[in-house]
């Protein structure tokens, strides 16, 4: 007999069907009938016949045609809403699917799996895992390791042992002694009180490196959680049933108690739960759907489900990928802008940056040469000023490779702070199996984490600063050869002018998000826990710096495309031509003014998806391979990120390069 779930006006409702013939009109009168059945004021009707709703998927938002049947327009089991005609949606309404609707409704379960063992885990990795590219499952090695762990805390419960956290209370309660028959519920608890987080919740991607990363860190073994409970929560995440989990609430010690608290409250069958199937539900439903049952915590299950410094780490890995992506392509928006401007390519000469040799500026440095190398790549555009009087310019331009060299080495500065902390056990007590003992300690401070996406965000920011005057450089006529704001008819038409204010905007906004969190520190649980890191917010806002550091570079992106425009039918140098092809073929050009918000946005789609890294990249690393001796040593950065992306890129063999 089918059955599907119905969400009315906040409460979830099974609803048997007996003839999957009926109708949609008839599912969503049901489901009204038993929600004022179940209400004391009837919901605020008088029957059923006072209710005009719509019905619709939860799965995709699609509106269901009333006269449909069952059978025909529903899968069984599925999660469907019914919105009464005339509600007013409440500020803390969740809505059946989060922001991004569109990515998730295309969600394709994965059919490869990766092995955590704890020990490996990349940041690379993680953040395919939260695109959901892979499943999980662990190594023998790391099962093992997980059941000697569990051993140790069964012990201690059978000899009564005084524990933190297992056979007491927590924080100030740590020496208040728990009979043991109420050690389950002591966790189950734990888990409650501290689901304290406010904010919007984590996207699903989110809550997916989220979860993937908190069993990354009880695969090491040092946490006590029982293998039967470590498989159920891979089970969950494999199905992709992602807790509510609200961004803020953390201050980072001990670890990130609020919003691991909320993963470990979607777990354990409580709040709110999302897949791709239900959207947003109860969790207890969302589970049930997928066939899955909740944890029941056992003793010490509960602690090791919610200390660590996860939710810092794991956004701090979207931040390193995405610093990393950022920054390899503002060099060549940076090179396409000196282009168009007709800047020298004096300041990027080998000999200079040897006598600095700063590993992440001499790779900068390099990279300008191989789009710009007008020998190597012919360029119509530099010939034309070849024999001008020139000597120098802006330091915009000229010192690109000081300037963007120093955030290549801050981000691998930071990815090795991060990679460190992914396969960290940050648990309170540790297990210790080989010492038959637990120890408690203070591995749940995320200072390194914070204090390193502190520093991310102050380096990232540079790429917005200097990328902002490049675009004045651009929009100024007194800067460039270029009419004002890149646009004809001046005056008619404004082109450019705004989109500059935005880059102003977003650089501003960037000055004051870069002041350090983690120079800041409240004292918590009564004294207890008197020093913390604010890595949460630190995280939070690297990435929003992050995001402007992208918009800014997509304006430049434009504004320099726009601006060889006006220098046709000069072409640039091969590589720079097929980043101005790949831009026009999302954007057209600016002829006369229109809406330039999609404009910017598809700029900026196309740097997140790294596309003007793909179309550059063969060209600049087939003039590495022809200039060898002049190519000094990749940042670690640098070297990871061209060894991904080698298989993704050819260079056509019939193109003259």
């Amino acid at each position: 007999m089918p059955r599907y779930t119905v969400h009315v006006r906040g409460e979830w409702l099974a609803v048997p069907c007996q003839d999957a013939q009926l109708t949609v009109g008839w599912l969503g009168r049901e489901a009204v009938r038993r929600y004022i059945k179940n209400k004391p004021d009837n919901g605020g009707f008088t029957s059923v016949d006072d209710a005009h709703f719509l019905v619709r998927r939860c799965k995709g938002l699609g509106l269901l045609d009333n006269e449909d049947q069952l059978e025909v327009a529903l899968e069984d089991n599925e999660f469907v809403e019914v919105v009464i005609e005339g509600d007013a949606m409440s500020p803390d309404f969740i809505p059946s699917q989060p922001e991004g609707v569109y990515l998730y409704s295309k969600y394709r379960e994965p059919e490869k799996y990766i092995e955590l063992d704890g020990d490996s885990l990349t940041t690379e990795v993680l953040v395919n895992l939260g695109k959901g590219h892979y499943k999980i499952k662990l190594t023998l090695t790391a099962e093992k390791r997980v059941q000697k762990s569990r051993e140790v805390i069964d012990s201690i419960i059978k000899e009564k042992t005084v524990v933190y956290g297992i056979t007491t209370g927590f924080g100030k309660f740590a020496r208040t002694v728990i009979p043991i028959n109420k050690l389950q519920e002591l966790q189950v608890n734990l888990v409650r009180s501290h689901s304290s987080g406010v904010g919007k919740p984590l996207s699903p991607e989110r809550c997916r490196m989220l979860l993937a990363l908190r069993i990354n860190v009880l695969a090491k073994g040092y946490s006590g959680i029982s293998l039967e409970t470590l498989k159920q929560v891979i089970e969950m995440f494999n199905a992709s049933c992602l807790p509510y989990v609200p961004e803020k609430g953390t201050v980072g010690a001990s670890g990130d108690l609020a919003p691991l608290s909320h993963l470990a409250l979607g777990l354990i069958g409580e709040g709110k739960m999302w897949s791709p199937k239900s959207g947003w539900a109860d969790a207890k439903y969302v589970l049930e759907a997928h066939g899955l049952k909740p944890v029941i915590l056992k003793p010490k299950e509960g602690l090791a489900l919610i200390n660590g410094t996860q939710m810092i780490t794991s956004l701090g890995c979207e931040a390193v990928e995405r610093a990393s992506a950022i920054a390899r392509q503002a060099d060549i928006v940076a090179a396409l802008t000196l282009e168009v401007l007709k800047g020298t390519t004096k300041a990027f000469d080998t000999d200079i940056h040897a006598l600095r040799p700063h590993r992440g500026q001499i790779e900068v440095a390099f990279r300008f040469r191989s789009l710009l190398d007008s020998d190597h790549h012919p360029s119509e555009i530099a010939e034309s000023h070849r024999f001008c009087d020139h000597v120098q310019d802006a330091y915009t331009l000229r010192c690109c490779p000081q300037v963007h060299g120093v955030v290549n080495d801050t981000i691998a500065f930071v990815k090795n702070i991060i990679t460190t902390e992914l396969n960290s056990a940050t648990d309170n007590p540790m297990v210790f199996a080989s010492r038959g003992e637990t120890i408690s300690g203070g591995n749940f401070h995320g200072e390194y984490s914070a204090k390193a996406l502190d520093y991310l965000a102050i380096g990232i920011h540079e790429l917005a600063a200097i990328s902002e005057r490049r675009i004045e450089r651009l929009c100024n006529p007194s800067l460039s050869e270029l009419p004002a704001f890149l646009v004809s008819e001046g005056g008619l038409n404004s082109g450019f002018m705004i989109a500059h204010c935005t880059a102003a905007a977003l650089v501003s906004e960037n000055k004051a998000l870069c002041h350090p969190s983690s120079v800041d520190s409240l004292s918590t649980s009564a004294a207890t826990e008197d020093h913390v890191s604010m890595g949460g917010w630190a995280a939070r806002k690297a990435l929003r710096v992050i995001e402007h550091v992208e918009q800014v570079l997509a304006i430049e992106l434009l504004a320099a495309c726009q601006g060889i425009e006006f220098l046709r039918p000069l072409k640039t140098t091969t590589p720079l031509e097929k980043v101005y092809d790949l831009v026009r073929s999302v954007v057209r050009p600016w002829i006369k003014d229109r809406f330039m918000a999609p404009d910017i946005e598809a700029a900026h789609r196309l740097l997140l998806e790294q596309k003007v890294w793909e179309v550059a990249a063969p060209y600049i690393e087939k003039y590495r391979m022809e200039h060898i001796p002049e190519s000094r040593p990749l940042s670690p950065t640098a070297f990871s990120l061209q060894f991904l992306h080698k298989k993704s890129t050819k260079i056509p063999e019939s193109e003259d390069l």
